[in-house]
Order: C-alpha cells, then sequence, then structure tokens
C-alpha cells in the first residue's frame, strides 16, 4: 500500500521504567537515565538482545527500534536477519501486551517484505501465531501488519496450505470488510494468492466471501478494485461460485463498471469476470436481458485501448461455446464484427478474434456468413504473420470453417491457402501443425484441390510430423496422409522421402484414433507392392498380427491395413495364412518360403539368397524373366559379387504351351484337366498312392540344391515334384491364362488346388445357382476333379 497508509509506531507514555526486584533482597536499583537508554536503542545488536528482556516497557522500545531499523531498507533487514531477530520477534507477537503485540507485528510485517527474511520465515512455524491475532476484537494495526506478513508469506505454495490448514481464510475474508484500506489490501493479497489453487476457489464462495469482494468495487483505491477484480476473475471459473455470483447481483456490479468511463483502466479486468461467467446458459440469458450483450458488442467496435477489445472478443468466443448462444449471437450480426476485427492491427486483439471466429463456425450460417464476408482470404493472409499464436489460430479457424464445406474448402484454395498450410507443416508450433494437416485433409477429399496440394510437397512436409509425440498431430497426419495416398505419386514419394519408417513405427502405439488412422493410411499405401514390401520390411506384418491378436487393440482398421499388406505381397501371404484365393494373381518373382510363424517376421528374397546353404527347406521361386528390373526375381547368390539373374526356361516352356493348348479350349472342365495333366508330368508324372513312399523326391530337392549351391530353386528345374510343388505351379499356369484357381496349403508338404465352375446344362443353371468346388488331382489320377468334401477329396488332402 502507499506510505500515507502506515500507521505511526505507539510511544511509551510513561516517564520512567523500573526493573524487577531480586529475590531475598530489598534494595532498590536505579534507572539508568534516558539518554543512555536511547544510546542502547541505536545498536542493532543491543536493540535484538533487548527483545528478550524480561520487562514489558523495554520490549516496547525494542520492538519501535526494530521497526525503525527495518524501515531504513534491505540493507538493515538483512544485518538485523542475521543477528537473529526473527525468532524473539515471532515470539512477541503473542505476548500479552498489546502494545508490545503491536510494535512486534509492526517490525515482523516490516521485515516480511524482504525476499531472505520471507524465506527465513518460510521455516518457522510462525503462520499460526499470525492468524490467531485476527479476531475482530484485535487492534487495526496489528490486523495490518500480521496481514502483511500473510501477504508476503502466502505467495509460497506450502505456506498457502498451512493458511489454509489453519482456518486463515475466514478471519481473512471478515477482514475484507474492515474500516482500514490497509488490511483491506493485505488481505485481498492473500486471498488472491490463495485461489490460485483451484481447491481454495469454491471455499472463497462457501464462506461468503463474493459480498465483500463486489463491494470492494466501489473501493477510491484503484489498487484495491484490481485487486478485487484479478480475484473475482479466479473465483468465477467454478460453476457454483458463479451461481453465486449472480444470486449477488454480480453481473450488475460488473456492468455499472464497465459503463463507468472513469473506471476505465478496470475494464480488460471486468471483462475477463465477464467472460468467465459467461460459460453458463443462464448467465448469458441474464446479461442478453439487461442489455449486457449490446454493450459487448459496443466494446467491440468502440476505439478503446486493445487490451479491452480483446477481452470483449474473448467474452463473445466464451458466449459461442453453446450452440444455443452461437444462434443468439449470429441473429446479433456478429460475424461482421469479427470479420472487421481480424483487420486491426493489434496482434492480440486479431488473435482473439480468430478464436470468436473458431466458435462460431461450429454455426452453420456463420461458415456460410463468414465466407460471404471474405473471411476466409485474411485468415490465409493471417498463416504469413510472424506471431505464432496468431498463426495458430488461423489454422484453427479454417479447420473449422472446412470441415464439411466443399465451398470453404474451394474459397481456401481459391486463395492459395493451401501453400501457406503446407508451410505450417514445417513448424515448430504442435496445434498449428495438427490443424493444418486436418485442413488439407479436408480439402484433399476433392480431386483438383489434391492434385494441387500434392505439387507444392505436402507428402514430403508430412513426414516430420509422424514423428511427433503430440496426439492430434498423430493424428491429422495420417489421416491426411491416407486421403493423399490415393494418388500414385503420392504413394511413391512417401516411399522415396524416409516417410514409411515413421509411418510403421505409429503400429506400436496404444492411442486408438492414432493406430486406426495409421492403418487406413497403410491399407492406402499397400496399393504399390514396392511400398508393401518395404513396409513389411520394417515389421509392419508383425506388429499387424501382434494388434490383430489383441483383444483391446484389434480393430477393423487393423484387419484391413493386414489385409492390404498381404494382397499386395502374395509371397508372404502365402506363407503366413496358408492360402491364396482365386483373385490373388500370382506373377514372376513370387515365391514359397514355407509355412511361416506367427509374429516371425518373412525374409526377402533377396535375404534367403543372402544366407549360406543350410540343411532347410529350399524356396522355391517362380519367374520366367531373364532379367528384370523388380526387386524379387530368380536369382544365384555368389560370393563377393551382386545378385545374378538366372533363366528359368522349364517355366518359359511351360507357359507357352499352356498359352498355346490349353488358353484355346472352350470347355472349363477340359482346360483344367488340360492343365492338371501338363503340370503332373513336367514333375514327375503319376504316382500311385501306395507307391508314393518310393517317389524320391526329397532327394531329388536335395540334389538340385547342391547343384545350384543355392537354397532357392527355380520351380520349372523340379523334375520330381511333390503335391506342394505341383499345386504352385498348377496356380502359376492357370493365372497365366486367367483361369481360376485357388492355392492351399496343407500339413506335411501337402498343397491342392481348389476350383469353382457350373455343372450341367448351362441353359437351365438359375442366377441362384451356386458353383461347385472340386479339388484338382496332380498326384494319383492327374486331370481329375474332386468334389469337396468327397472322401477321394479328403484323402488327397491329408496323408
Amino acid at each position: 500500500m502507499d506510505d500515507s497508509y502506515s500507521k505511526t509506531p505507539p510511544t511509551n507514555q510513561q516517564s520512567s521504567h523500573t526493573m524487577g526486584k531480586k529475590a531475598g533482597k530489598k534494595k532498590e536499583v536505579e534507572t539508568p537515565p534516558q539518554e543512555t537508554f536511547d544510546t542502547l536503542l541505536s545498536t542493532p545488536a543491543t536493540v535484538v538482545l533487548l527483545l528478550r528482556s524480561p520487562e514489558e516497557d523495554i520490549l516496547i522500545k525494542a520492538c519501535e527500534a526494530t521497526h525503525a531499523f527495518a524501515e531504513k531498507g534491505d540493507e538493515d533487514k538483512i544485518a538485523l536477519l542475521g543477528l537473529g531477530v526473527l525468532e524473539p520477534l515471532c515470539q512477541l507477537i503473542t505476548h500479552s501486551n498489546k502494545l508490545i503485540r503491536r510494535n512486534a507485528f509492526m517490525a515482523l510485517g516490516n521485515m516480511a517484505m524482504n525476499g531472505d527474511v520471507k524465506n527465513a520465515l518460510k521455516k518457522m512455524d510462525v503462520i499460526p501465531s499470525i492468524i490467531i491475532n485476527l479476531s475482530p476484537d484485535e487492534d487495526i494495526v496489528v490486523h495490518e501488519f500480521a496481514t502483511l506478513c500473510l501477504a508476503a508469506l502466502s505467495v509460497d505454495f506450502v505456506c498457502k496450505v498451512k493458511i489454509f490448514d489453519n482456518n486463515g481464510l475466514p478471519p481473512l475474508i471478515q477482514l475484507l470488510s474492515s474500516s482500514d484500506p490497509d488490511v483491506q489490501k493485505n488481505s485481498l493479497d492473500v486471498v488472491f494468492n490463495l485461489v490460485q489453487a483451484y481447491q481454495y476457489r469454491v471455499v472463497v464462495h462457501l464462506l461468503g466471501g463474493i459480498p465483500p469482494l463486489l463491494e470492494l468495487l466501489n473501493s477510491e483505491f484503484p489498487v484495491i478494485q484490481h485487486l478485487a477484480l484479478k480475484t473475482l476473475q479466479n473465483v468465477t471459473t467454478d460453476k457454483d461460485t458463479r451461481g453465486t455470483f449472480r444470486e449477488e447481483q454480480g453481473f450488475e456490479r460488473i456492468m455499472d463498471t464497465l459503463d463507468n468511463m472513469d473506471f476505465g483502466d478496470l475494464h480488460a479486468e471486468a471483462l475477463r469476470v465477464v467472460a468467465n461467467c459467461l460459460s453458463d446458459t443462464e448467465s448469458v440469458h441474464l446479461i442478453h436481458e439487461r442489455g449486457g450483450l449490446a454493450r459487448l458488442m459496443e466494446f467491440l467496435l468502440m476505439p478503446s485501448m486493445p487490451e479491452i477489445q480483446s477481452n470483449a472478443v474473448k467474452c463473445i468466443a466464451r458466449i459461442a461455446l453453446s450452440s444455443e448462444n452461437r444462434k443468439l449471437l449470429h441473429e446479433q450480426n456478429v460475424e461482421n464484427v469479427l470479420v472487421e476485427l481480424l483487420s486491426t492491427e493489434d496482434i492480440t486483439v486479431k488473435t482473439s478474434a480468430c478464436q470468436a471466429v473458431t466458435a462460431m463456425s461450429f454455426h452453420l450460417s456463420s461458415k456460410e456468413r463468414f465466407r460471404d464476408l471474405g473471411a476466409i482470404p485474411v485468415m490465409v493472409e493471417l498463416l504469413k504473420s510472424e506471431s505464432l499464436k496468431l498463426r495458430e489460430a488461423a489454422t484453427q479457424v479454417l479447420c473449422n470453417l472446412t470441415h464439411n464445406n466443399q465451398l470453404n474448402s474451394l474459397a481456401v484454395y481459391t486463395a492459395k491457402g493451401h501453400k501457406f498450410l503446407i508451410q505450417q507443416l514445417c513448424g515448430s508450433c504442435p496445434r498449428a501443425v495438427a490443424n493444418s494437416a486436418a485442413t488439407l485433409g479436408t480439402m484433399a477429399r476433392q480431386e483438383v484441390i489434391r492434385c494441387s496440394i500434392l505439387s507444392h510437397g505436402a507428402v514430403q512436409a508430412l513426414v516430420e510430423p509422424l514423428k511427433s509425440k503430440d496426439t492430434d498431430v498423430l493424428v491429422n497426419t495420417t489421416l491426411c496422409l491416407s486421403l493423399l495416398s490415393s494418388d500414385a505419386e503420392a504413394r511413391s514419394e512417401l516411399q522415396s522421402s524416409g516417410g514409411l519408417p515413421p509411418l510403421v513405427n505409429l503400429l506400436q502405439t496404444y492411442n486408438k484414433e492414432v493406430l486406426h488412422n495409421a492403418c487406413l493410411a497403410i491399407s492406402v499405401l499397400a496399393r504399390d507392392e514396392p511400398a508393401a514390401a518395404e513396409m513389411c520390411r520394417y515389421g509392419a506384418l508383425e506388429m499387424l498380427q501382434e494388434i490383430n491378436m489383441s483383444v483391446n487393440r484389434r480393430s477393423n482398421f487393423s484387419e484391413t491395413a493386414m489385409k492390404s499388406l498381404l494382397d499386395s505381397n502374395l509371397s508372404v501371404k502365402y506363407s503366413l495364412t496358408g492360402q491364396l484365393a482365386s483373385t490373388d494373381i500370382i506373377s514372376d518373382g513370387f515365391y514359397d518360403a514355407g509355412k511361416g510363424r506367427a509374429g516371425q517376421r518373412v525374409l526377402t528374397l533377396e535375404e534367403f539368397a543372402n544366407q549360406p546353404l543350410n540343411q532347410r527347406r529350399p524356396i522355391i521361386v517362380v519367374s520366367t524373366a531373364y532379367e528384370s528390373s523388380h526387386d524379387h526375381v530368380l536369382i544365384q547368390r555368389k560370393k563377393g559379387k551382386h545378385l545374378k539373374l538366372r533363366d528359368d526356361i522349364s517355366l518359359q516352356s511351360l507357359v507357352k504351351t499352356t498359352k498355346e493348348c490349353i488358353l484355346p479350349l472352350d470347355d472349363e472342365r477340359e482346360q483344367y484337366a488340360a492343365l492338371a495333366r501338363l503340370v503332373s508330368e513336367a514333375m514327375g508324372g503319376e504316382v500311385k498312392r501306395e507307391k508314393l513312399h518310393e517317389f524320391a523326391w526329397v532327394l531329388h530337392i536335395s540334389e538340385l540344391k547342391s547343384q545350384l549351391q543355392s537354397n532357392i530353386i527355380p520351380i520349372g528345374l523340379i523334375k520330381r515334384g511333390f503335391y506342394c510343388h505341383r499345386a504352385l505351379l498348377f496356380k502359376y499356369l492357370a493365372d497365366c491364362i486367367r483361369v481360376s484357381s485357388t492355392l492351399v496349403r496343407g500339413e506335411y508338404d501337402r498343397a491342392w488346388n481348389e476350383v469353382f465352375f457350373f455343372t450341367g446344362n448351362r441353359a437351365r443353371i438359375g442366377h441362384c445357382s451356386q458353383p461347385s468346388r472340386y479339388i484338382v488331382d496332380l498326384m494319383h489320377q492327374p486331370g481329375s476333379l474332386l468334389a469337396a468334401n468327397d472322401p477321394a477329396a479328403v484323402r488327397y488332402q491329408t496323408i
């Protein structure tokens, strides 16, 4: 408080002091002369010693002298602290003598203003002693300096707890109504410091703190008015407190303050209180009924301090949080005012206006009006601002305005907003990045806009956000990628930009929304076989297998992602699932790696080729190409050299025969039978079931591995093929001529092909008829078609 508030220290009215008498003797001790005593009080060290005197008159004088020394400045306070002044002073504030108590509080209160003294007081259990002296019948000077001590200490959280636990809040709230402005101000300081902690805000209203706080708005001292408003701003964040605020006619008091131009310096803080209360629909209606809403609109446009305008806009934003209130504001044409404020020079006002536009854009009619008023080009311009907060607010507006609104998306595109949104993806503000990604994703749903977005490097810009730790950034970035990746060039660009590793890494997240969007992006990207193969190399399939085995993490998204990856990598699909559908068309580069284990990665052909010769099952590869640009080609491993391509002439000959002799056949059944005989002849011919153990296919395969010095065997070189080899060759040749066939792996090197076709008179087959399923015999009676579930078919599939 101002110096004019300080109280004059009391003076001792007695002309002489008497010392206590010694026991057992009645000899009178003479009092030292006054000038000698005053000389003693001129030395700080002596004064501190005298604070421990048993004589009350001396204690009164010593406290006065301590107060006088402390008033001189911080150096004297530090000196007194070093002399140990705090311990006797803290004892004297509970002395039975009112004058001693008063003077001790004056000295202690003055001392507490120093930082070092304050830190020392925190370590002493002085707070209960101070609070005891806040009773209504205590001296007003004691109230002043006791509350001054608490004001200094209450900045510390531990001290706040001690004040509350020692029931300090009730007397402090009572002292808000003190007749002394110093007491009011100091008590208000303590209450304000306490309500910085949310748990104490509710208590203030329960203890009847709202009426005295409102009354202090009428104080003749501006410092008290400001502090009262700041305290109200804190406590009105609580819903129940806002109810009491309404009941105590708090709005009327605040509106009176806003209507009084002499209180212009209070308007900014008063509007903050109003903004808090506008979270309740009841409060909005109350303000609207009493003309408060119109008054707020006036504040928006009147030339005033930017802080006042900004706070008035925040009030509008707070009102607009409710759909009912948004309709009310729309009827008041608030959009016109907000768009006008977007062109002001003050950054704070523009930022607050953006936040209000964001809130209003949840109202469909407001979305249209903002576009008609030209708000979108203005927002695009704000994306160029140097203010990070303003850019963030502008991206949020564009995100909301474009959501489910194609016309607004086109307006952003026309204003070249997508170009600047892409730039925001490289920024340091997570909210701006998340908003920009969301807006670009929304715009990308329109093909024309999507092409333009891609042309400005959006895919490359999205790679870094994939590594973010912010959930919103990851959710919006992955969704944006999934929308952009419908374009083949985008998929290729993401792969070349190094975007696949961080995307696959997101499969480890436990956030459902991030995981769903990551799976969605992977599903789209898997349309490209090179991208699918690379994601598999990074462990995408193993992660998805683990996810799909989890009850909590499994979803349609993860299952779709798994299927998409497998559909683009049939070699891995066959290894893991053991079957290929008729729609899974085998092409050059396919290899049979055997039955894969769940959770284990299926190696690539190159990785298998780089392994030393081993005794494990060989890898059977299908490829007719002599040289190929594909990654998966028939290869031979040579030490110290690059992988060399190998020709499979036998397979080329089989493909040629299939196309020339089997494709022309008209009857579907005959095509299957002829193809089965061709495969059987190429792989050792008919083998009777009872002589199956004499068919030396295992030895033949071992000899081929030895001859080739490789774990990889071209299927065309196999002249003694077992079930698994014949079924694979049949599937490949059938796919070459587009004849429908599946491939199913069984146990113990069994495999078979299922085919479907209608039987009987074609003319009599109705639309509701179902095709019959057959197993193709490639071993015992090549060309026979065994009806599925028939005993003969079951015997073919099992040992």
